[in-house]
């Protein structure tokens, strides 16, 4: 590894990954060997069932590393501990498709916490930090609005702003444009790209959406559970 690459903030060598058991035992990746940069977007392309959001939630510390190696903002994920790894999933963010809020919280809430998770801001703050970053994704209006009062794409917003209230070192995002109409998804993605130019985060995103490969600073193609083109 050369020294430039273990400062990289995801660092993946040798990774392999399987779903079931004896006979059942499926392969999903194959020696995987790749190289994030700090500050850069970095889109995963390929058909379903290529491997993609396998390797996303490998990286991010969602699902156990079984055979490689992951060195996650300098830490190495296979083998750690729970601690290491609840300990960097509060230097995360993530945006899935399934927007995950919580029913029960306006929207203004479900963004705080993001912030609560974080730490990262002084309490009497996370209001106005949570209005700016929804007002920004054009949800001023709707700021406490209970997620069942909100659109498919509203709520897909919210989840993005709770993914990014926080400041992360790195976003983790799995199809976060699907729900979202054109100008709203490329002024999402066009906040990733400048918290990247202004603030270094890193961020990771499967996509289909080819509207947004144009801004994407690196694409990696995925097949059959191999990164086989690197643009």
């Amino acid at each position: 590894m050369t020294p430039s690459a273990s400062q990289d903030p995801i660092v993946v060598t040798g990774l392999n990954h399987s779903f079931g058991q004896g006979s059942a035992k499926v392969q999903t990746l194959f020696d995987i060997h790749v190289q994030i940069k700090r500050g850069k977007l970095t889109t995963l392309i390929g058909p379903s069932g290529s491997g993609k959001t396998t390797l996303l939630t490998l990286m991010g510390c969602l699902r156990e590393i079984q055979e490689g190696s992951v060195r996650l903002l300098g830490e190495e994920l296979f083998g750690a501990s729970n601690e290491t790894l609840n300990n960097m999933r509060r230097r995360l963010g993530f945006i899935f498709q399934a927007h995950n809020l919580h029913e029960s919280l306006t929207a203004l809430q479900n963004v705080r916490m993001g912030l609560e998770v974080h730490g990262s801001a002084h309490r009497h703050e996370y209001d106005a930090a949570a209005t700016h970053i929804l007002e920004q994704l054009g949800l001023g209006d709707r700021l406490h609005y209970l997620p069942a009062k909100l659109s498919g794409g509203q709520k897909q917003r919210v989840a993005v702003a709770r993914a990014l209230v926080g400041n992360p070192e790195i976003v983790f995002a799995d199809e976060p444009t699907a729900a979202l109409d054109r100008d709203t998804g490329l002024k999402a993605v066009g906040i990733l790209k400048r918290l990247g130019e202004l603030r270094g985060t890193t961020t990771v995103m499967v996509t289909h959406d080819h509207r947004i490969l144009e801004m994407a600073d690196r694409i990696l193609r995925m097949e059959d559970g191999r990164i086989v083109d690197q643009t």
